[in-house]
């Protein structure tokens, strides 16, 4: 509860029998009330969801008995509750079959305070397909255990992270398509499973757990200016929506109808975390989207583009080629294709973290033309061997 709301409530509560200082007073009882409720960690329960009529275990079914938590749902289970046919409905025209069952086991997955799955999801489109309606139903679902926040705060505004405390998901409404300039605490989040440092504005720093999952909505995969590592590209579970038929006619009326199926929609998540569950909280994940996150990575990552290039280099057992030569293919191969490529430094750092993913060794010393640099077996570059211009080379290949 915030401390503004429970102030609210004490004032409220000694109003007949203060006429002055009843902000004082309510301030004084607030800090008594944190030294008497301290304790090391709140309770963190990921085999149960806690409802408001009582607690669902994944493994053992409904009781109604309650228990001290963190995070309760401010709806009911309710096993007798219709199924969603709207909500399904909306589901089938906004994704592919295949996919809807990963949404299914995310939205699951976010009513337990555990970060086991280490992902993220992304629902990705031009525009106008419904997106949004998915995060109200989310609202819907978890209250106030859900925060609104953009990618680009939460990477850039040190504060942010701590405002995700005890939160168990964070929804990006309209993600910008900027590349992020820092990755390193959306990967943090994503998956970190033991206390984090966390700062709020005037006070000291602090350790403290973060369980929020984080789901986006927007027109494209996010981007980094720098991580093109594969630690920041697998951490996104990335769906791409249906495109919006021409000649659909939106209902206005959908948000309320969804808001009378939560109590089935709920079940339905359930659904998803137990599939989860069973699977290890490894997301079932199409071949589709599997497809369109490969080439989503290509797209961003110049250099994994180019290792799978023609024309340029060519891969054979004892072949030698030099860190610059290789460079230059590169490059050459960014101008004919007009893509924006990587700093030399950054290229050579890059390659070389990959070498044996690419089947490549790594050498100090190759002796290559007379000359001693560093560089690669296993690889060589067409322009050099062939002597000829690359414009030729490719008409030849």
């Amino acid at each position: 509860m915030r401390d503004e709301k429970l102030a609210k409530e004490i004032i409220e509560t000694l109003k007949p029998y203060l006429k002055s200082g009843l902000v004082r007073k309510s301030n004084q009882i607030i800090d008594e009330l944190k030294y008497e409720a301290l304790c090391d960690s709140m309770p963190k329960h990921t085999d149960r969801v806690h409802f408001n009529n009582g607690t669902y275990f994944i493994e053992g079914g409904f009781i109604p008995e309650k228990e001290f938590c963190s995070n309760r749902l401010p709806i009911d289970y309710n096993p007798d509750a219709k199924e969603p046919g709207v909500w399904l409905s909306f589901l089938n025209d906004l994704l592919y079959e295949e996919d809807i069952v990963t949404l299914q086991e995310f939205m699951g997955y976010v009513f337990i305070p555990t970060t086991k799955a280490q992902s993220m999801l992304m629902l990705i489109g031009s525009g106008g397909e419904g997106k949004s309606r998915v995060g109200f139903v989310c609202r819907n679902l978890l209250g106030d255990n859900m925060n609104i926040c953009s990618i680009t705060k939460l990477s850039t505004c040190k504060f942010s992270p701590a405002d995700q405390e005890g939160k168990l998901l964070m929804i990006d409404d309209d993600s910008k398509m900027e590349a992020l300039a820092d990755t390193g605490m959306l990967k943090a989040i994503v998956t970190m499973e033991d206390k984090m440092d966390l700062e709020r504005k005037g006070k000291q720093s602090y350790q403290g757990y973060l369980n929020v999952r984080i789901m986006v909505f927007g027109n494209g995969a996010l981007s980094s200016l720098y991580d093109k590592s594969e630690g920041f590209y697998r951490r996104q579970i990335v769906l791409k929506v249906k495109e919006k038929p021409d000649d659909r006619v939106d209902d206005r009326e959908l948000s309320k109808k969804l808001s009378q199926e939560t109590e089935g929609i709920a079940l339905w998540c359930l659904e998803g975390l137990k599939r989860l569950s069973d699977n290890g909280f490894h997301f079932t994940i199409s071949e589709r989207t599997k497809l369109n996150q490969q080439e989503m990575r290509r797209e961003e990552d110049s250099i994994m583009d180019f290792f799978e290039s023609s024309g340029y280099i060519a891969f054979q057992e004892g072949a030698k080629c030099t860190t610059k030569d290789l460079y230059d293919a590169y490059r050459q191969w960014g101008e004919d294709n007009l893509v924006k490529i990587r700093s030399e430094n950054s290229f050579s750092k890059e390659v070389r973290a990959r070498a044996a993913k690419l089947g490549l060794t790594y050498f100090k010393n190759v002796s290559l033309n007379g000359k001693t640099a560093r560089g690669y077996m296993g690889v060589y570059s067409v322009q050099k061997l062939e002597g000829c211009p690359f414009k030729q080379m490719r008409l030849d290949v």
